[in-house]
């Protein structure tokens, strides 16, 4: 199954695409979809989604994975990033791609079986599950394939455990 994970951000939103079957998971592709803020908003929402519609065509995605915002300590910016996750989760409706979305804790369980590990251990978890040299940088692309790795382990497990993630339908 070929998935794609995003880490929604306003000036930056990252992106990492997986290919995962039950024996292994594979990287794909990754990067970053930045924004200028001088830009309008809804020029730069609408810039976000279009790339991201884009790459899973390009790629024949078969599900998307975002993670949700869990809590906020800076409102502006929580609200700029809610928007995005919730134009995300729309064009992907519209180009018929499930969506699932996580919250940190899920995506960091799913990763590294701790919900409080520090960011580092989450990327070098990342890094060492898909077999790189490096940890994927940006950042940004690093959290978008964690996000992606978490829809891969989590998707058949959710239920045995008791977490859930949230399937997006319109």
């Amino acid at each position: 199954m070929r998935i794609m994970g995003i880490d929604p951000g306003l000036a930056n939103t990252g992106w990492g695409i997986i290919d995962f079957d039950s024996r292994k998971t594979q990287p794909v592709s990754y990067g970053t979809v930045k924004t200028l803020s001088d830009d309008r908003l809804e020029d730069r929402i609408s810039r976000i989604s279009d790339r991201i519609v884009e790459l899973a065509r390009e790629h024949n995605i078969e599900r998307l994975s975002i993670e949700d915002i869990f809590f906020a300590k800076n409102e502006i910016s929580a609200i700029g990033v809610a928007k995005v996750i919730g134009s995300v989760c729309y064009a992907m409706h519209t180009i018929n791609v499930p969506v699932s979305v996580f919250t940190p804790l899920q995506i960091k369980m799913a990763i590294t079986g701790n919900g409080r590990a520090e960011k580092f251990q989450v990327q070098e978890m990342v890094r060492f599950l898909l077999g790189l040299k490096e940890i994927p940088r940006p950042n940004h692309a690093a959290d978008a394939l964690a996000a992606a790795i978490c829809l891969a382990n989590m998707g058949s497990s959710l239920q045995k455990i008791g977490l859930k993630s949230r399937r997006v339908d319109f």
